[in-house]
C-alpha cells in the first residue's frame, strides 16, 4: 500500500516537473520572440519632421538666394533630396497644416481659421496617431495650428504653442522661459527638441514633429519681425534690392512695379494682401527691416537645426534618423506690391521640401511636383506603416530608392477656400507646364499662365486665342477635381424652391445642422454658374431657417428670367458648395 502511494507521488512529481519545464521553455521562447520583435522595431528609423511658418521655396541658400543664410538647411539639401517644385495645395497655415496631419485636400477636410474643430472623422487617420499605434514614440512641439482637443491620442509627449498675436511688441515672440531666461520662441522649440531626443526611449523608434512659428511676422506689432541679436550679422552690411531697381537679381524681389499691381483684380487690391504690404514694405525703411528680419528669423531656425543634429550625433542615432524639412506655405515679399500669401501665384504656393535619409547618401534635385499632402504618406512609408486608402497624397520615398521613379501626377488641385471677405477665395489647377485659377466668388475672373515659359506668371493668357484649348481643358479638370475631393460630410440640399417671393430648401443630412446660408440671384444662368449675384447677394446670414426666406433685392421684372442658388454652413461653420443654378419663377399679375 505504501509502495503504491509512493509511486503515485513520484509520478505526480514527474508530471509537475515536465509541466514546469514546458512553461519555462514557453516563457523563454516568448522572451526571445519579444527580444527579436524589439530589435526589429528598433531597426526602424527615427523620423524628425520640421515645419516652418511662411518660409517660401527660395528662402534657402541652396536655392540660389544670396539673401538667405541657411548653412544647415543647405547641408541637408546637399546630402539629401531637394524638391524644386514642392507645393502647398492650400497656401495658408491652418488649412495646410490640417492637410498635412490628415493627408487630405482642403476641399475635403474643409478646415480653416473660422471653422470649429477639424472633424474627428478626418483625425482618426492622422499620421502621428498611426505612427503611435504602430509602436513609435511620438512627440510634438510648437504650432499645431489646427483646433483639435485630443492631441494626447496623437503624441506621447507634446506642447502646443505659437507666437502671441494678442501682444503688440517683442513679447509676441519672447514669452517662453528656459530656466530663468526668457527666450525667443525659436530657441525654445529647439531646446524642447533636444530634451525630447535625450529622453526618448532607446527600445523603440521615435517620431518628432517640430513646428517653428518663425519666420511668421508678428502681425499686430509695428516692427512685424523679431529675432535674436546673434543673427544681426545676417545682411548687416547689405542693402536688399527691391523690384523696381533689381529685376531678375534677387528671387522674390521682382515684378513690384506699378504695372504688375495694376493688373490685379480689384478684390485683391482691396484685400489683406495689399493691407499687409503697407505694414511691411511700403517705404524703403520698412522694406529693408522686414526682409532682413524675415531672413534673420530663418537663420535662427537654421541654427536650431544644427544643434538638433549635433544632439543626434551625441546620442549615436544620427545614422538612423530621417529628417524631413518643409515650409507650410509660401509668402509674398513685395511682388506685385503684395504681402501675405493666400493667392494662387507660386510666390505663396511653393515651399521648400528636403528629405534627408542618412542611410541613403545619394543626393538628388527633383523636378517633379511634390505636395504637402505627400509628406504624411512619405513618413509612414519610411516607418513601414500602411497609409490609409482615403489619403490624397503619394509617397516620395521611391525618389530616394530609384533613379527613374515617376510619381505619375498630371494635374493637382490648388485652392484657398477660407470664407473671409478681405481674402478672396480662389481655386484652380497646376500641371507641369500650366496653371489655371479663378476666384470662387466671381468665376469670371480667371488667370492662365504657361509656367514653363513664364515662371513669374506675368502674362495672363486667358484671352490669348492660341491658348483657348488649354483653358477649356484646365477648366474641365478643375471641375473634375472639385467633385473628386468633395467633403463627404458636407450638408446636401434638396427641394430648393422660390414661391411667393420666398426661398426654401431642405437639408438631407439629418446628423448635422445648418447654421447660416447665402443666396445669390443672377440675371443669367452664366452669371449664376460663375457665382455672380448681380441681382441680389444676401451675404452670409447666420440662421438655421430653411423655409420662407424673403427676397430682399431690387424689384424683379416679370418679363425676364432669373436664376438663383444657395449654399449653407454647417455646425462647424464650414462653408458648403453652392447648389446648382435654378430658374427663378415670377408670377405675373
Amino acid at each position: 500500500m505504501k509502495s503504491n502511494t509512493f509511486l503515485k507521488i513520484m509520478n505526480r512529481s514527474r508530471i509537475l516537473l515536465v509541466f514546469t519545464v514546458i512553461i519555462m521553455l514557453c516563457n523563454c521562447s516568448n522572451k526571445i520572440e519579444k527580444s527579436v520583435d524589439a530589435k526589429e522595431e528598433h531597426k526602424k528609423p527615427n523620423i524628425i519632421f520640421i515645419l516652418t511658418d511662411d518660409q517660401r521655396w527660395d528662402a534657402l541658400g541652396y536655392a540660389g538666394n544670396p539673401l538667405a543664410y541657411t548653412p544647415e538647411m543647405d547641408k541637408l539639401a546637399k546630402e539629401g533630396v531637394f524638391f524644386k517644385n514642392a507645393i502647398a495645395t492650400t497656401p495658408i497655415c491652418a488649412a495646410s497644416r490640417a492637410s498635412i496631419i490628415s493627408g487630405l485636400q482642403e476641399r475635403t477636410h474643409n478646415y480653416s481659421f473660422t471653422t470649429g474643430d477639424i472633424k474627428d472623422e478626418y483625425m482618426r487617420n492622422a499620421y502621428p496617431r498611426l505612427l503611435k499605434n504602430a509602436g513609435y514614440y511620438t512627440g510634438f512641439y510648437g504650432k499645431f495650428g489646427v483646433k483639435y482637443n485630443h492631441l494626447d491620442s496623437l503624441y506621447n509627449v507634446y506642447e502646443n504653442y505659437d507666437l502671441r498675436y494678442d501682444r503688440k511688441d517683442r513679447t509676441s515672440y519672447y514669452y517662453k522661459t528656459l530656466g530663468k531666461d526668457t527666450v525667443h520662441l525659436t530657441r525654445y522649440t529647439g531646446e524642447k527638441a533636444i530634451e525630447f531626443i535625450k529622453e526618448a526611449p532607446t527600445d523603440k523608434p521615435f517620431s518628432l514633429q517640430l513646428s517653428f512659428s518663425a519666420p511668421h511676422a508678428s502681425d499686430n506689432t509695428v516692427e512685424q519681425y523679431f529675432w535674436d541679436e546673434e543673427y544681426d550679422h545676417v545682411l548687416k552690411n547689405t542693402t536688399v534690392p527691391d523690384g523696381q531697381t533689381a529685376l531678375n537679381i534677387v528671387p522674390g524681389a521682382d515684378i513690384s512695379e506699378d504695372e504688375y499691381y495694376d493688373r490685379l483684380p480689384q478684390r485683391v487690391k482691396d484685400g489683406f494682401n495689399r493691407l499687409r504690404w503697407h505694414w511691411r514694405y511700403d517705404t524703403p525703411e520698412k522694406y529693408q527691416h522686414s526682409v532682413k528680419g524675415y531672413y534673420r528669423m530663418i537663420a535662427g531656425v537654421d541654427n536650431e537645426i544644427s544643434k538638433i543634429r549635433k544632439e543626434l550625433e551625441a546620442k549615436g542615432i544620427a545614422d538612423n534618423t530621417i529628417i524631413v524639412f518643409m515650409g507650410d506655405n509660401g509668402l509674398f515679399l513685395g511682388e506685385r506690391q503684395l504681402a501675405g500669401k493666400w493667392l494662387m501665384y507660386d510666390n505663396s504656393l511653393k515651399v521648400p521640401l528636403i528629405i534627408y535619409d542618412p542611410r541613403n547618401k545619394t543626393h538628388k534635385d527633383i523636378d517633379a511636383v511634390a505636395l504637402n499632402i505627400d509628406v504624411p504618406f512619405t513618413i509612414l512609408d519610411f516607418a513601414g506603416v500602411q497609409a490609409p486608402a482615403s489619403w490624397h497624397g503619394k509617397s516620395l520615398k521611391p525618389f530616394m530608392d530609384s533613379e527613374n521613379f515617376d510619381v505619375k501626377r498630371d494635374t493637382i488641385l490648388i485652392e484657398h477656400l477660407w470664407d473671409k471677405k478681405e481674402i478672396p477665395p480662389s481655386e484652380g489647377v497646376r500641371t507641369k507646364d500650366w496653371k489655371y485659377f479663378r476666384y470662387v466668388d466671381d468665376k469670371s475672373i480667371e488667370e492662365l499662365y504657361n509656367i514653363q515659359e513664364d515662371p513669374k506668371e506675368i502674362y495672363n493668357l486667358v484671352n490669348d486665342e492660341k491658348s483657348q484649348e488649354v483653358l477649356t481643358n484646365l477648366r474641365a479638370k478643375t471641375e473634375k477635381l472639385i467633385v473628386k475631393y468633395k467633403d463627404p460630410y458636407a450638408l446636401n440640399l434638396s427641394n430648393e424652391t422660390f414661391k411667393n417671393n420666398m426661398f426654401s430648401w431642405k437639408i438631407s443630412n439629418n446628423t448635422q445642422k445648418q447654421t447660416a446660408y447665402q443666396i445669390l440671384v443672377s440675371s443669367s444662368k452664366e452669371n449664376c454658374d460663375k457665382n455672380i449675384g448681380d441681382v441680389w447677394n444676401s451675404g452670409k446670414v447666420e440662421s438655421e431657417t430653411q423655409d420662407a426666406i424673403t427676397y430682399n433685392g431690387k424689384e424683379l421684372d416679370a418679363t425676364k428670367t432669373y436664376f438663383w442658388k444657395v449654399r449653407v454652413y454647417d455646425e462647424l461653420n464650414r462653408t458648403g458648395s453652392y447648389a446648382g443654378a435654378l430658374k427663378l419663377s415670377i408670377k405675373k399679375n
